[in-house]
C-alpha cells in the first residue's frame, strides 16, 4: 500500500499577512506545496490529503485539481473549531485552530494507511520524501514512528524568530524528547539561541530539529485523541494555546507507547514565515530549477 501525504494548510499565516499556502514562488507561479507534491509523487506516495479550513476549499481545488488530476489521488479534510466530534460539548472562542496535532486528528476518518505529515509552507527537498517513503513502506509500526531531522542552522529565518521542535536524540538514532521552542533565532554572531520565560539559551548549530515532517500509522489517531481532550480541558481559557505534534510525540515517548526514529537529512530547509522571506524562497527555487533539480514548468 502506498503511503499518503498529509499537508497541513489550515493555518492563518498571521505573520505573513496573506494566504502563503497558495502564494506563487516558482517561475510559473508554483506554490511551495507544488514542489512537495512533485517530490512525494516521485518518491512513491499514492495520495495527497490537504488539511484546510472549509472556507479555503474552493480556492485550493481550483489551484491544485487541474495540475494533479491523473497524477495522484487527492482528498480534503477540514480543520474546524467544532469540538463536538471529540465529545466536548462546549464552544470555545478562538482566533486560530487548535494546532498541528489537532489538524492531524481531523483526518482520522479519512486516512487508513501509513502517512506522513508536512507543512504547506515549507520546502523540504526530495531526500526527505525518499527517506520517509522508504520508512513508511518498510519499517513503520504502530509503536515505531519517525520524523525527519534537520540541522537547526539550516532552518532559520534572517527576519525574525521562529518555532522549532528541538530534538534530543539517543545513540540508536531515536528521539528521547522533543521541546517546542517558540522563539528561536540567529544571534548577531551567527550562533543560535532561543528565548523562553526564563531568558535566552544557546543551542548548538548542529542541533536536530523537527520541521513538522512526521511519519505515522493510523494508530496515532487513537493514541492522541484523549490527549487532545485533556489539552482542551487544561487550556480552554488560553486562546493562544496550540496542541502541537511535538507535544503528542513527547508524551508517547515518555509513556512508552511509541518510539520515534529521527531520519537525518543534509537538505537545506526553507520556508515562509515573514513577507521578507518571499524573495529568498523565490531565489532558492530559481536556483534549484537552474541546477536541473526541477523542470522550468513543474507540471508540463
Amino acid at each position: 500500500m502506498k503511503p499518503t501525504l498529509l499537508i497541513l494548510a489550515a493555518g492563518m499565516a498571521s505573520r505573513y499577512g496573506s494566504m502563503k499556502q497558495v502564494d506563487g514562488f516558482g517561475p510559473n507561479g508554483e506554490t511551495i506545496i507544488d514542489y512537495s507534491i512533485y517530490d512525494a509523487i516521485k518518491a512513491g506516495f499514492g495520495k495527497v490529503t490537504f488539511i484546510i479550513r472549509e472556507e479555503f476549499a474552493d480556492s485550493f481545488k481550483a489551484i491544485f485539481e487541474p495540475k494533479l488530476a491523473g497524477r495522484v489521488e487527492t482528498d480534503y479534510v477540514f480543520q474546524s473549531f467544532d469540538l463536538k466530534p471529540f465529545g466536548i460539548d462546549k464552544q470555545i472562542e478562538r482566533a486560530k485552530p487548535w494546532g498541528t496535532a489537532h489538524a492531524v486528528l481531523a483526518a482520522r476518518n479519512q486516512v487508513n494507511e501509513p502517512f506522513c505529515v508536512i507543512n504547506a509552507d515549507d520546502y523540504y527537498g526530495y531526500d526527505a520524501f525518499e527517506k520517509m517513503a522508504k520508512f513508511l513502506t518498510t519499517e513503520v509500526k504502530d509503536d515505531l514512528y519517525s520524523l525527519v531531522g534537520y540541522q537547526i542552522d539550516r532552518t532559520l529565518s534572517d527576519y525574525g524568530s521562529v518555532s522549532r521542535g528541538v530534538c534530543k536524540v539517543d545513540d540508536a538514532g531515536n528521539m528521547v524528547e522533543i521541546n517546542e521552542r517558540t522563539e528561536v533565532y540567529f544571534k548577531e554572531d551567527g550562533s543560535v539561541a532561543y528565548k523562553d520565560a526564563t531568558g535566552e539559551h544557546p543551542l548548538p548549530n548542529d542541533t536536530r530539529v523537527s520541521m513538522n515532517f512526521w511519519g505515522f500509522t493510523p494508530a496515532i489517531f487513537k493514541q492522541s485523541e484523549q490527549m487532545f481532550v485533556d489539552f482542551v480541558a487544561a487550556n480552554e481559557n488560553n486562546p493562544k494555546s496550540e496542541f502541537f505534534i511535538p507535544l503528542a510525540a513527547d508524551k508517547l515517548i515518555k509513556d512508552g507507547t511509541a518510539a520515534f526514529k529521527v531520519i537525518p537529512t543534509g537538505s537545506k530547509w526553507f520556508g515562509v514565515t515573514y513577507k521578507e522571506d518571499k524573495p529568498i524562497v523565490q531565489k532558492s527555487i530559481s536556483d534549484l530549477v537552474a541546477n536541473g533539480v526541477y523542470p522550468q514548468k513543474l507540471w508540463d
